[in-house]
């Protein structure tokens, strides 16, 4: 019964900044890895960025590395997106995502199919 619930997400100017939150509800084992994946209309979902929870090694897609950063939250399975810099393209539905299982990567770690879990997303919209 394990659950990601997102929260954070709205709208902002070009330029200007927003942090998500992803938490894990109830009780759960420290997962492998968590993820921000994010979707925008008639778009493919896309790996953002990743943290390994038990090195803290983070990855970011090259569309927003050097703008988001990935960190880990005070709870066990929680873990804040800061996003600076903002774009219009980075407007999109942002999903949280967590590696329960621990398998070796198949793809990658920011590749869809590598996670178990996800929550239900929250907007970010970024215009003027």
């Amino acid at each position: 019964q394990v659950q990601l619930v997102e929260s954070g997400g709205g709208l902002v100017q070009p330029g200007g900044s927003l942090g998500l939150s992803c938490r894990a509800s109830g009780d759960t084992p420290q997962y492998y890895a968590i993820a921000w994946f994010r979707q925008a209309p008639g778009k493919e979902r896309e790996g953002v960025s990743y943290i390994n929870t038990y090195t803290n090694e983070t990855g970011y897609a090259n569309s927003v590395r050097g703008r988001f950063t990935l960190s880990r939250g005070s709870a066990k399975n929680a873990v804040y997106l800061q996003m600076d810099s903002l774009k219009p393209e980075d407007t999109a539905v942002y999903y949280c995502a967590a590696d329960s299982i621990g398998s070796s990567w198949h793809t990658g770690p920011l590749g869809l199919d590598e996670y178990n879990l996800w929550g239900q997303g929250t907007q970010v919209t970024v215009s003027a």
